[in-house]
């Protein structure tokens, strides 16, 4: 590969540039962002790469903070000569000065000048002022290509038309729109486009990273779509018999309660790698979650009724068939409990899905596993959550808004989970080393490929 694309980030102090470099490179960490100004102090480096192979190198610079005064001392130094723009940066650069008064400024010029290209980054809430055009001016006068980034576009209070007719009288006509805490689904794409059209010979590198990008993305979310299925399969898998009596039985309903919350907790923790976010940085603390975990309690009726759902759907029928069972059995022992095997018939055959519950009446047990709305709505919240994830910036710092009240992702039991039903090997929670294997792998990879078909749906009925 040619050598990488050298991209220099500039702009008036505290306007995004450093959001802007995380969101590009998915890493949160990276410089500091404050609503302070002059955050950045010194120049800071990060690589975008192809198959480990750098592509791109791109340069946070110090915030300009006196362009007024630079341009005026910028004539000073001129006089009466005629010099190009790269001539009079040149003398400013050997003068005093550019290590006294405009020191920052002087970083950002010399990183500009050794750079391909520069990001002009706006905060396009603000209004076209002097001082914005002299940063322009200065910029200019390096005689490196220049795109303006517009950012904070999300918002009501932006004026990008002002700033795109103040940049067309500078001789700037391309531009791109890039909010880099909600970035647009193709953000990316259009910002690599247009530092194409602005450096031909970079084009194919460009093209290049803009197909590999949009391959790790989608590889992203089918990963994160993978790690819900293997959630709910686990959860729909897990089930075990209990002695009958209230304490027993509430004691177990307890286990089996902390083990969902917890397998719920290890997939959001999943999902947060897979988009590079984590767990105890600033977003992660900020996340409507207790420690990581959703505010509502995942078993709170309240939760539940949020979801406009209504648990025990089945509880008729599974009363119906424990009716069934009394009767069939009425009067029998624990060691009727062998006659099981020699049950045939119809009779059987259409009680099949209450076979366990059969055995527990038969020993004295009850059956416990999680009812089917418990899996409704974790896939809801997991989902909501990958989509949140997949439309956020990594220069976001507010807290996840998901807007799941009274959203359904099926309308019946997708028939991967009825099959985990009766496949109690396939929960990790119960059986580690054997629930992996080919059959559950399949039906994970079903699974996810139909919530991603659900998600789909719910996007365009949305529209």
């Amino acid at each position: 590969m040619s050598k990488p694309l050298v991209i220099a980030v500039v702009g008036h102090t505290n306007v995004g540039k450093t959001s802007l470099l995380r969101t590009l490179i998915r890493d949160g960490y990276f410089g500091e962002v404050s609503h302070r100004a002059s955050t950045t102090r010194h120049v800071e480096g990060a690589k975008l790469f192809i198959d480990n192979e750098p592509a791109l190198e791109l340069y946070d610079t110090p915030g300009l903070e006196d362009a007024i005064g630079l341009l005026d001392y910028c004539d000073q130094l001129t006089g009466d000569e005629r010099l190009d723009g790269p001539e009079r940066i040149a003398r400013f650069l050997k003068s005093n000065e550019s290590s006294l008064r405009f020191e920052q400024e002087a970083k950002v010029l010399k990183r500009l000048l050794v750079s391909d290209i520069g990001l002009y980054v706006i905060d396009a809430r603000e209004p076209v002022l002097a001082k914005y055009k002299d940063e322009l001016e200065i910029l200019i006068d390096c005689g490196k290509p220049l795109l303006p980034v517009l950012n904070f576009v999300s918002t009501n209070e932006h004026r990008g038309d002002d700033w795109r007719g103040a940049l067309a009288r500078l001789g700037i006509h391309a531009l791109v729109q890039f909010d880099t805490v909600a970035p647009p689904e193709d953000g990316e794409k259009r910002l690599y486009e247009n530092l194409a059209l602005l450096l031909e010979s970079a084009r194919p590198m460009l093209l290049k990273l803009m197909v590999y990008q949009e391959q790790q993305a989608q590889e992203r979310y089918e990963q994160g779509f993978n790690a819900i299925a293997d959630l709910l399969i686990d959860i729909a898998a897990y089930n075990m018999l209990v002695a009958s009596d209230q304490q027993s039985i509430k004691e177990a309903k307890q286990a089996l309660q902390d083990k969902v919350r917890a397998r719920e907790q290890k997939c959001i923790e999943t999902l947060l790698a897979i988009y590079q976010f984590r767990k105890d940085d600033a977003f992660a603390d900020n996340l409507p979650l207790i420690n990581g975990r959703f505010d509502g309690d995942l078993f709170n009726p309240e939760t539940i009724k949020k979801f406009s759902l209504h648990i025990g759907k089945g509880a008729i029928a599974g009363a119906a068939a424990g009716v069934g069972v009394d009767l069939m059995f009425a009067g029998l022992t624990l060691g009727a409990a062998a006659l099981l095997g020699a049950v045939t018939g119809s009779v059987w055959q259409t009680l099949t899905t209450y076979q366990k519950q059969f055995v527990g009446k038969l020993t004295g047990k009850q059956f416990l596993g999680v009812d089917d709305v418990i899996l409704q709505i974790l896939a809801i919240r997991q989902c909501c959550l990958l989509d949140a994830l997949v439309k956020r910036g990594h220069a976001a710092n507010q807290a996840i808004k998901l807007n799941v009240t009274g959203q359904h992702i099926w309308k019946e039991l997708p028939k991967s989970l009825q099959k985990a039903r009766a496949h109690k090997e396939w929960c990790s929670l119960l059986n580690k080393r054997n629930a992996n294997n080919d059959e559950r792998t399949e039906q994970v990879h079903y699974l996810s490929e139909g919530l991603q078909k659900e998600m789909v749906s719910l996007y365009l009925e949305s529209k």
